[in-house]
C-alpha cells in the first residue's frame, strides 16, 4: 500500500495547511476538506484511511458526515479547541475513537495516528 490518506477537516484554511504540510512531512497523503461538502466529496469517493476532523466553526451538521465515516468504518478523530463532557460524549456517540483538544501535542497526534491505521 502506498502512503495513508488522511482527511483532514477543518473551517480554517490556514490551520488546514499547517496541519496538511505537517501530515505531510511525516510521510502521510492529505485530503483538505474546509468545508461539509468536500467533507462529504471524499468520505464517498476516496479510499480515505483515517480523519482528522476539527469541529471548530461547524455546525451540527458536521455529525451527520462524521456518521459516515463510521458507516464506512473509517476510524477518525475529533479536534476541538475546547473540552468538555459533552463534547466528549457527543464524538463518541457519532463514531469518533477519541478527542484530541488543540494546541495539539504533536507526538500525541502521531501516536494516535499510528494507532488508528
Amino acid at each position: 500500500m502506498d502512503n495513508p490518506l488522511i482527511l483532514a477537516v477543518d473551517c480554517n484554511a490556514r490551520n488546514l495547511e499547517l496541519l496538511a504540510e505537517f501530515l505531510h512531512r511525516e510521510g502521510y497523503e492529505v485530503y483538505r476538506a474546509n468545508s461539509i461538502e468536500q467533507f462529504v466529496h471524499a468520505v464517498e469517493n476516496l479510499a480515505v484511511n483515517l480523519a482528522l476532523v476539527d469541529i471548530s466553526g461547524f455546525d451540527r451538521n458536521i455529525w451527520e458526515s462524521c456518521i459516515q465515516l463510521r458507516h464506512k468504518n473509517i476510524p477518525f478523530l475529533v479536534l476541538s479547541s475546547k473540552q468538555t463532557q459533552l463534547l466528549q460524549q457527543e464524538s463518541v456517540v457519532h463514531g469518533a475513537r477519541g478527542v484530541l483538544i488543540k494546541p495539539l501535542v504533536i507526538k500525541n497526534l502521531l501516536v494516535m495516528i499510528e494507532g488508528l491505521l
